[in-house]
């Protein structure tokens, strides 16, 4: 194959490739540092790379693999989002504030990728810490589109789906607070899933954002997805959320067929939020797409209600805890800051209070799917914004900025829920820029939306679409 089909094959392909003897380990492992080493000079799309560890364990992938081991991710390259700890690196989320100390283990999600036989080439860049839906730092400076590198290639995980866009890692780990997985899937043109809260375990913290938080995969398919979620779905002792495990592997999902499904359309989120028409016309063509497939749909608009309620004082309070957790505070950029101080103006009770309105909020945003199975609605409002938009503005006019828009309006209420959520791509824009819809499932369904999004991907492939990039 050609090392450039080989780059964008997705896990599964190399995976295969690998196990068949036509590709090392090794080879593979070259084949992605070369592309960083040539093309992420342009994106920054990765913090540190780890070139040399890389190869060492890529051969002992290859050694494996000729003893005939079968591990599902054996040899496959991915990358980590750095807010994930891995060992002999620091862990810096984004900042300068960290002591930069080298992490003494591995966090349990990404010992749970090196178990399935992964290869971890890199921690991958993100906003200080999570806070933002664009990967953009004073101190690491700007993330960018490998569609349009005067676009952002969203946030919190911006870093993670550009590696994975531009073929620089197959599969990248990404984390979700308000839609930091499924908003740079969307703005990359990648599958994004945030699993069931709890479904992938955050040790060695037990929760984060007071329960907002999950960790989940940015892929190439559906299927290298499903894979990665195999690899690290259950629960480690100290988890605050267990949910019931799957009833199946979530790689056999992916490839069943979904059957006859309710699906609940809806277009429109919280006013004055206003939805560009590319973005809901993506919204309006799935659907039929899916009636054409057999599935009975039918619009019915989500009933937001007072869901910011629920969500704003938990995720105002997780940034103030981690901020508080700096060693070096007054390091963090003036905005984080900003955010800060007014998590300390929530208090614990209206965190408390806001917890214990979870499940009212999650009966009536979910009410659709008391006889649907499925909702589909958009992602984001709008395109990626322009690298830079929101450079030099304070704390109260970026939130407000990003809430009406290019952020969270449409995702960040099924972190509240805990709810599965993915983000799926839809084609492209006038714009040349990745378009991209959301299916929103029952809570630890997450086999549906994996199912019903491969069957998607059958129809309309998109992994064969490539950035320009080389």
């Amino acid at each position: 194959m050609d090392p450039i089909d080989i780059a964008f094959a997705g896990a599964a392909r190399q995976a295969e490739l690998l196990r068949a003897g036509e590709l090392t380990a090794r080879e593979l492992v070259e084949l992605h540092l070369a592309r960083i080493a040539r093309i992420d000079p342009e994106l920054n799309a990765f913090r540190v790379v780890l070139a040399e560890r890389a190869l060492a364990d890529a051969d002992q992938a290859d050694a494996r693999l000729r003893a005939g081991d079968e591990r599902p991710l054996l040899g496959v390259p991915v990358a980590i989002k750095d807010n994930a700890d891995v060992a002999g690196e620091a862990t810096l989320h984004g900042t300068n504030a960290t002591a930069g100390t080298p992490a003494g283990s591995d966090s349990e999600v990404v010992r749970r990728l090196r178990a399935a036989g992964a290869v971890v080439i890199g921690k991958t860049h993100m906003p200080e810490l999570a806070i933002w839906p664009f990967t953009e730092t004073a101190t690491f400076g700007a993330t960018r589109n490998p569609w349009n590198r005067d676009r952002t290639p969203g946030g919190s995980s911006g870093g993670s789906a550009a590696a994975v866009a531009a073929g620089l890692a197959p599969l990248a780990l990404a984390s979700d607070g308000a839609g930091s997985i499924r908003i740079p899937a969307a703005s990359c043109g990648l599958f994004g899933l945030k699993p069931q809260r709890g479904r992938v375990s955050l040790a060695p913290d037990p929760e984060h954002w007071h329960g907002l938080s999950v960790f989940g995969p940015h892929s190439r398919t559906v299927l290298d997805g499903a894979l990665f979620l195999d690899a690290v779905a259950g629960a480690a002792p100290r988890d605050a959320d267990t949910p019931p495990p799957p009833e199946r592997p979530f790689a056999e999902a992916a490839t069943t067929s979904p059957g006859r499904l309710k699906i609940a359309v809806g277009y429109r989120a919280a006013p004055p939020t206003r939805v560009a028409p590319a973005h809901e016309e993506a919204v309006r063509q799935t659907a039929e797409l899916l009636r054409s497939l057999g599935h009975e749909v039918r619009e019915r608009e989500v009933n937001w209600g007072n869901a910011a309620l629920a969500l704003i004082p938990r995720y105002l309070r997780g940034i103030h805890d981690d901020a508080a957790r700096m060693p070096h505070p007054e390091r963090l950029e003036r905005r984080t800051r900003g955010v800060a101080r007014l998590g300390r103006l929530t208090t614990p009770a209206l965190v408390a209070r806001a917890r214990r309105d979870e499940a009212s909020h999650a009966a009536r945003l979910a009410s659709a799917l008391e006889d649907h199975d499925v909702m589909l609605m958009p992602v984001v409002a709008q395109p990626p914004v322009e690298i830079g938009r929101y450079e030099g503005r304070g704390a109260l006019q970026t939130l407000q900025g990003v809430a009406l828009g290019f952020g969270g309006p449409f995702t960040a209420a099924w972190n509240v829920t805990g709810q599965p959520a993915a983000s799926v791509p839809a084609g492209e824009g006038p714009d040349g820029l990745p378009l991209s819809v959301q299916l929103v499932g029952r809570p630890n369904d997450e086999a549906t939306l994996i199912s019903l999004a491969a069957q998607l991907e059958a129809e309309r492939p998109w992994a064969a679409r490539r950035p320009p990039v080389g």
